[in-house]
């Protein structure tokens, strides 16, 4: 085949599959995935959360040396000579943790601006302060392309929950747990409307088990901030419940039911669940039968 021939016919693959995800954008999403290097930095492969800190140092020295080079440049009366060492300071600082991005994820090290820290530098030692200014806004455009790409899904791979690995027992994963609760809500639910009362009491004694099992697991994570679950509002619901099941209007057990499941499950599946389930789809990473369905 003819050079020509190879190349038109890559375009119009490249044309054929742009097409495609163009038509069906409204089920295709493009993620950039940070290296794997990165993964080092944060827990649990490290004890601390080095990158995060790097980032937090970033963020402060970015805000000192703002801060000292416009009121410098501006000849703002309450600063006095010291104030020019005190941004030197922040500069040199400032350049440390920023040029440490390429030492601790070497793949990353092309997107940092050198040229813009050198001239933030040599700008700072030659008091021209409106060009550190300048040369700072040129570093916080680098910041923002990447945290545009990767701070989002960064976030979610290395700080959301994993709960795929934790088991309520040995006999019990997490999910086949969770899904068993979701059950006797339902079947309490059920029970109620159909006028079954025993069914409806026994689902409830299984229920209150069932999350006084899950609560033993809340320390595997929460390990210094104690989070007491079920606490004393929860306990009290499953008690108004279980009166009402006994004695309570369809009305009255309903609404029991209602304010059990929000403080029992709702409430912990808006920041956990949500963020373990994103987690998992970057993770996990693209289903291909899926998509080819699609």
């Amino acid at each position: 085949m003819r050079w020509p021939h190879f190349i038109i016919l890559q375009c119009l693959l490249i044309a054929i599959i742009g097409g495609i995800v163009y038509i069906h954008k409204d089920q295709v999403a493009v993620i950039k995935s940070p290296p794997a290097s990165l993964a080092q930095w944060y827990k649990p492969e490290n004890e601390r959360q080095v990158w995060l800190h790097n980032m937090f140092n970033l963020r402060r020295e970015m805000q000192a040396v703002r801060l000292y080079s416009d009121n410098l440049s501006s000849k703002n009366l309450s600063f006095n000579s010291k104030d020019a060492k005190h941004l030197e300071k922040w500069v040199t600082r400032l350049s440390e943790h920023y040029l440490k991005i390429g030492k601790m994820v070497p793949e990353w090290k092309r997107k940092l601006d050198k040229k813009a820290m050198a001239r933030l530098q040599e700008s700072a030692r030659n008091h021209r302060y409106k060009d550190v200014s300048h040369a700072l806004d040129d570093l916080n455009e680098s910041c923002e392309s990447c945290h545009t790409d990767y701070r989002s899904i960064t976030a979610t791979l290395y700080r959301a929950p994993d709960f795929s690995s934790m088991e309520i027992s040995p006999s019990i994963p997490y999910k086949k747990h969770m899904k068993e609760l979701t059950q006797q809500v339902n079947q309490i639910k059920i029970a109620s409307e159909d006028g079954m009362q025993d069914i409806a009491l026994s689902s409830l004694a299984d229920l209150k088990k069932g999350i006084n099992a899950l609560g033993k697991t809340c320390s595997s994570c929460h390990k210094k901030d104690i989070r007491v679950y079920p606490g004393d509002t929860i306990n009290k619901t499953m008690t108004s419940l279980e009166q009402s099941l006994k004695t309570g209007t369809l009305k009255d057990q309903g609404r029991e039911l209602g304010t059990l499941a929000v403080l029992a499950c709702a409430r912990c599946h808006g920041t956990h669940r949500i963020a373990y389930d994103t987690r998992k789809t970057f993770a996990d990473g693209p289903n291909w039968s899926e998509l080819i369905r699609h």
